[in-house]
């Protein structure tokens, strides 16, 4: 049987159709799919919970790809390993309380895994703003990347969504949307930017940053710490995977109290 251009087409058209008719009303709906975003949205789809994410670059995986300095290796400790083992991505040993992981089999690896749980992944689409009623973010507002590369001005569409969880890295994109135009829950009502590198203080930090910082929006990895105030930490990763880990159980914590 030979090949019908139309079908291909009409193939990728219905099935993204699909996806995406399914994708703009989730019970989460996660921004950014580097590390902390794509393991928050492998648990949470792993519990049951309708999932979508939402990533503005043609790949997912955000910093983990390139390791240290384009040298494709990353550490973790203890807790990181046991994450990546959970999902059947390799560590190996380096000293008394390190662990090395090849960088292209652990974003490949937490990419595949996010996908099979059930997470619908809408990649080359970037988040224009929230929407809010009664004090509490409900759902995102959605166009593609190409539109603001070019500067066309093209109207988005808005999404729905129990839950939001910023786990858009460095920049806190989210709630950087938020700030100066909601009281959030920050010591100083506004994102403080990122501390200079420290990988102890930071890993740390990470996981005690990860909460609510507004009704409906949650932070996670390198915007939990940007949002704070809290240090960097480099090409460790283990606080990324512990972080989306503790985001998705507060988020499913509320959401099977019926909250949101």
């Amino acid at each position: 049987m030979g090949l019908e251009e139309l079908s291909i087409t009409q193939a990728i058209l219905d099935r993204f159709w699909e996806k995406l008719k399914e994708g703009i009303s989730s019970d989460v709906a996660v921004v950014g799919g580097g590390p902390a975003g794509l393991v928050a949205s492998y648990y949470l789809a792993k519990d049951g919970w309708k999932v979508s994410l939402f990533e503005r670059r043609l790949s997912l995986g955000g910093g983990i790809w390139g390791g240290g300095m384009m040298f494709n290796e990353i550490v973790v400790q203890e807790g990181g390993r046991e994450v990546l083992e959970e999902l059947g991505i390799r560590t190996f040993p380096y000293g008394e309380g390190y662990w090395t992981a090849d960088a292209v089999e652990v974003a490949s690896g937490l990419c595949h895994q996010a996908v099979r749980a059930g997470v619908r992944v809408f990649n080359l689409v970037r988040v224009e703003d929230v929407v809010v009623r009664q004090d509490r973010v409900i759902g995102l507002v959605i166009n593609w990347t190409a539109v603001g590369m070019a500067s066309l001005h093209i109207d988005p569409l808005t999404t729905r969504s129990r839950y939001v969880l910023d786990a858009t890295g460095h920049e806190a994109e989210v709630v950087r949307l938020l700030e100066g135009r909601v009281e959030l829950s920050l010591p100083s009502g506004k994102v403080k930017g990122e501390a200079p590198l420290w990988s102890e203080r930071g890993e740390a930090a990470v996981l005690e940053n990860t909460r609510e910082v507004y009704p409906g929006v949650f932070v996670a990895g390198m915007a939990a710490n940007a949002v704070f105030g809290s240090h960097r930490m480099g090409p460790i990763f283990g606080g990324m995977l512990l972080s989306g880990r503790r985001a998705a159980e507060l988020i499913s914590g509320r959401l099977r109290d019926g909250e949101g």
